[in-house]
């Protein structure tokens, strides 16, 4: 099974405290973990593969940071130039895992 953590989002829905720069996966709402970090530490221990992360390209190096915090190395973090909605991150995701001819069951989170 590889984890596909999706961390796309315009920051618009939570404004003040999450904004186009910083949106709301990035930010620490429920504990002391980022919403982008709590999904991944809730998965971590059934996942059998690192995880794929899908984000916008001007969050990525937020995204491996707050990864590296937390342990976790993603397998890819594929970058869109622009927000396409949920289908086509998927997409973009499900082409990036059968790239080398296997077949993975995707959670996607």
């Amino acid at each position: 099974m590889v984890p596909v953590i999706l961390s796309g989002g315009s920051g618009t829905r939570l404004w003040p405290l999450s904004r186009e720069s910083y949106p709301k996966q990035f930010l620490p709402l429920a504990g002391s973990d980022t919403m982008l970090q709590a999904t991944w530490l809730r998965i971590a221990p059934l996942a059998s593969a690192a995880p794929m992360v899908v984000a916008n390209e001007e969050h990525r190096f937020m995204v491996a940071e707050q990864l590296r915090q937390v342990d976790c190395v993603p397998s890819a973090i594929l970058l869109e130039p622009v927000g396409r909605n949920t289908a086509p991150a998927i997409a973009a995701a499900a082409l990036q895992a059968t790239r080398e001819g296997a077949d993975p069951l995707l959670l996607v989170l």
